[in-house]
């Protein structure tokens, strides 16, 4: 092999290499500006304050954060400052949903105190539901649709349901997709009928829904969001279909946005 010949492999091998390298730095930039964001708690940052936190240039730190918030894990609040995003929220943390489970009992049992029947919180976990805690009601007959730690495809709950509906319709949709093979095994539940329940949250400002998680069982449910605004969490009340008529329904609705207002004013 020649110097020539070997001078031009060499070259070719670092235009190989470029590439990759230019992408992991882009990597650990993003990765690092969205620490800075996080390190900065509910209030955010503004772009100027990420251009000392990270010691990038503004236009840098405009096409991080475009990307950032695209994909969900930034958020914009206000005009100005930019917070964690809802994709984080899918995010396991240790101890968070211990945390949550500890806030969230006592709307609960506020809850459940002022309709006899069994309430329930769940949080996310990526297109699943995660049940973290439980109220168990006076009335004589509770329906426990589920148990602490039951995991079940988002939506077909009305925990799950609420908490489904108060996403952004990029996310609704993934979870949808990501659940399409098992959402037959809930009452016949489908992709449309999902989206059709999503709808009629949304305009009626809670959810409801039956005969899909547990068959003779009908519930109510609705979002809880935290400091930010952003939805975390999802409280519902089930119990039998003759005891849930329409005017009941609104009942719990009121009785758990009376309670979560009351003892989450801030949020969770």
């Amino acid at each position: 092999m020649t110097a020539r010949t070997a001078n031009r492999n060499v070259r070719q091998a670092d235009v190989g290499r470029r590439p990759a390298e230019d992408g992991t730095r882009a990597l650990r930039r993003g990765l690092d500006l969205l620490d800075a964001i996080l390190a900065a708690g509910p209030d955010g940052l503004r772009v100027v304050e990420m251009c000392r936190a990270v010691a990038l240039e503004r236009p840098t730190v405009y096409r991080l954060l475009a990307t950032l918030v695209d994909c969900g894990y930034v958020a914009q609040r206000g005009r100005w400052h930019y917070v964690g995003g809802p994709r984080l929220a899918a995010v396991p943390q240790r101890g968070a949903s211990t945390d949550l489970a500890a806030r969230l009992k006592p709307v609960l049992a506020q809850i459940s105190g002022g309709c006899g029947d069994a309430a329930f919180a769940i949080v996310r976990d990526g297109a699943l539901s995660h049940c973290i805690a439980r109220h168990v009601g006076t009335h004589p007959v509770q329906v426990l649709v589920i148990q602490v730690g039951t995991r079940q495809p988002l939506g077909v709950g009305a925990a799950g349901l609420a908490l489904l509906a108060a996403l952004p319709d990029g996310q609704v949709e993934e979870v949808i997709a990501a659940n399409a093979d098992t959402l037959g095994r809930y009452g016949g539940m489908t992709a449309e009928r999902m989206r059709i329940l999503v709808r009629a949250t949304r305009e009626r400002g809670w959810s409801v829904i039956g005969n899909h998680a547990t068959r003779g069982a009908l519930a109510v449910g609705m979002a809880v969001r935290d400091r930010g605004g952003e939805p975390v969490a999802g409280i519902s009340v089930a119990t039998t279909l003759a005891r849930m008529p329409r005017e009941r329904q609104q009942l719990i609705s009121r009785l758990i946005r009376e309670a979560v207002g009351t003892l989450l004013p801030k949020g969770l």
